[in-house]
Order: structure tokens, then C-alpha cells, then sequence
């Protein structure tokens, strides 16, 4: 509303106000009313101060759980992981394994082996690549069975690559040792 419209109403209302004048003692009696409702408020105050940082910190606990956890489905939930539960288990599987293979390789490293090790680890990350854009197909192709069998496979593949090389460096193990002997023996 413009201000001359709110002129306009009161000049339209003045002489229908209310101009009864209150009782003497209504200002001690609102007075006391107030400070009764003020005591109250403070009451409550106090009581809520109390229990303010307690509901913020519940409030952020739930609030990183609900974070953390639920991150963690979506995480957890890629590759073969978001096929199935028996899925996920085969792929926790296979990459277990291929950690326990790569820590066998890497404390088989020495000068001689250097150059096998590089390139299985060359070929696991071509693998690597391939699996994350199995992801990818397997996310359009809504769980076709072809693209599980691809990332098993691939799977299996980043396994052999790696028993594949450390028996290779046995046997560059082995013949270091026989030719060491060999020379001891002459």
C-alpha cells in the first residue's frame, strides 16, 4: 500500500478508534505479566542452552555417518560390485589376489628383474584402462552378461600376467644362482 492510501484509511477511520482510557493499575498489571513471562522464557533458555551443543553435535555425528556411509555404497558399488552381492565378493577376490601378486613382484625386485617387472606393470595398466571402460559398458548395457564375462576375464588376465612374471624371475633367479655356482665350482 502507498502512504497516501494508509492516509486515506485512517482519515476514513478516525472517529471510529477505540479512546477508552485503561484501568490506574493496568501498567503495574501488564508489567507483572511480562516479567512472569520473561522468567519463563529465561527458564527455557537456560534449559535449551544446555542441550544446544549437544543436539549440534549429535546432529553432525549423523551427518558424517550418513556421509561416510553412504559414499561408501556408492563406491563400493562400481565394477562387478554393482552386479550383485555374490559379484562383489568375486571381485573383492580377484583384487586381493592381485595385491598379494604385486607384492610378491615388488619384493622380487632387483636390477636383473627391473625390466620384466616394468613391463607387467605396463601390461596391468592397459588392463587397468580396459576394466575401467568395462565399467562403463557394463553401466549402459544394464549388467549384460558379456560385459561380466569381459571383466572377469580381465580379471584372470591381470592374475596370469602376474604369475607369469614372477615365475619368470625365478627362473632369472635361477640361472644367476647356477651360474654363480658355476663359477665357484671352477
Amino acid at each position: 500500500m502507498s502512504t497516501d492510501n494508509l492516509d486515506s484509511l485512517f482519515e476514513d477511520l478516525q472517529g471510529s478508534f477505540d479512546q477508552e482510557t485503561p484501568n490506574e493499575d493496568h501498567k503495574k498489571r501488564f508489567m507483572a505479566k511480562l516479567n512472569n513471562q520473561k522468567k519463563t522464557v529465561d527458564v527455557s533458555k537456560k534449559h535449551w542452552s544446555i542441550w544446544k551443543p549437544l543436539v549440534g553435535v549429535a546432529a553432525s555425528i549423523a551427518l558424517i555417518l550418513v556421509l561416510t556411509f553412504g559414499n561408501n555404497q556408492d563406491v563400493n558399488a562400481s565394477g562387478l560390485a554393482s552386479v550383485s552381492p555374490e559379484m562383489a565378493q568375486t571381485q573383492d577376490f580377484f583384487t586381493s589376489t592381485i595385491a598379494i601378486e604385486l607384492k610378491k613382484l615388488e619384493n622380487a625386485t632387483n636390477p636383473e628383474t627391473k625390466m620384466l617387472i616394468q613391463d607387467a606393470l605396463n601390461q596391468m595398466k592397459r588392463l587397468e584402462n580396459e576394466y575401467e571402460s568395462l565399467i562403463t559398458d557394463l553401466t549402459e548395457s544394464g549388467n549384460d552378461q558379456r560385459v561380466i564375462y569381459a571383466m572377469i576375464s580381465n580379471f584372470q588376465n591381470r592374475i596370469e600376467i602376474l604369475q607369469n612374471t614372477l615365475q619368470q624371475i625365478e627362473i632369472v633367479e635361477q640361472l644367476k644362482n647356477s651360474k654363480h655356482e658355476n663359477n665357484n665350482t671352477i
